[in-house]
């Protein structure tokens, strides 16, 4: 099983990770300037997320031979690797495991560190949406601020509806086999992993999910990692603020060496 991508451009390989309960149209923007850019860029949808297939088995070991198959069946090699979030977690161990295949690495607002769960009230409301009473997105939107009172956080979930039939929304995401796996999604990167080329953490300022005391957690898994800042920004970080992390990414994959 293959997983879905949209690809856009022409030129060096550039493979995107979303983030948990994410898809690789939530990065259609930034995939557009990138491929402008002379790359031909993979906007993933990782398993049981967007149209990629779903699945029982759902860890960061699974995320990762699902991105290597996809690189065998694309015949990709020495690609640009950028994740956030869970799409981080996926990148970071993709790279520890097949340096071979990973030219530079990009990781938004993600330490290799554990993370507790904290999608709780997400993931409740998510479940509670009933789809034989809700016939719109602005129904759903009103139901989901019950659970989630941040906008533009319903407005990135609420991009998983779809309509299975005329009258009839569903959920994209495999929403079952992810509350059951939640845990996975905060996992740390196994303590031995180790990328020696180039990386780029970047974290939001107004974000906790890379604190100070991550810095030296970084170094020991990516010796070369630089760590940088987007300004005005939280987690989202490429959504809140495009600009900055566009110029961010590319002053950095066009690096020579």
């Amino acid at each position: 099983m293959i997983l879905h991508s949209n690809i856009l451009g022409e030129g060096k390989p550039f493979v995107i990770l979303h983030g948990f309960l994410g898809m690789g149209d939530n990065w259609k923007t930034l995939g557009r300037s990138f491929a402008k850019s002379n790359f031909e860029v993979h906007l993933v949808d990782q398993r049981n997320h967007g149209r990629s297939f779903h699945d029982d088995d759902f860890s960061y070991e699974v995320l990762a031979e699902d991105l290597k198959a996809y690189c065998e069946e694309k015949k990709l090699n020495n690609i640009v690797l950028l994740g956030h979030s869970m799409g981080g977690k996926t990148a970071m161990l993709f790279a520890t495991q097949y340096p071979e295949l990973v030219s530079k690495l990009i990781v938004a607002d993600i330490s290799p560190r554990f993370y507790p769960v904290h999608h709780d009230a997400i993931l409740e409301g998510l479940g509670a949406l009933d789809f034989d009473v809700i016939k719109s997105r602005s129904q759903a939107d009103a139901f989901l601020s019950n659970y989630v009172s941040e906008t533009g956080t319903r407005q990135f979930l609420l991009k998983n509806l779809y309509w299975i039939e005329k009258g009839q929304l569903g959920l994209r995401i495999n929403l079952e086999i992810l509350k059951e796996n939640v845990t996975e999604v905060g996992e740390a990167l196994p303590i031995h992993a180790e990328y020696n080329k180039r990386t780029l953490f970047l974290r939001g300022d107004r974000s906790e999910y890379i604190a100070l005391q991550d810095e030296a957690l970084i170094k020991t898994h990516f010796s070369k990692a630089e760590i940088g800042t987007i300004a005005n920004a939280g987690h989202w970080l490429h959504a809140e603020n495009p600009k900055d992390f566009y110029e961010a990414v590319i002053n950095f994959v066009n690096l020579i060496n």
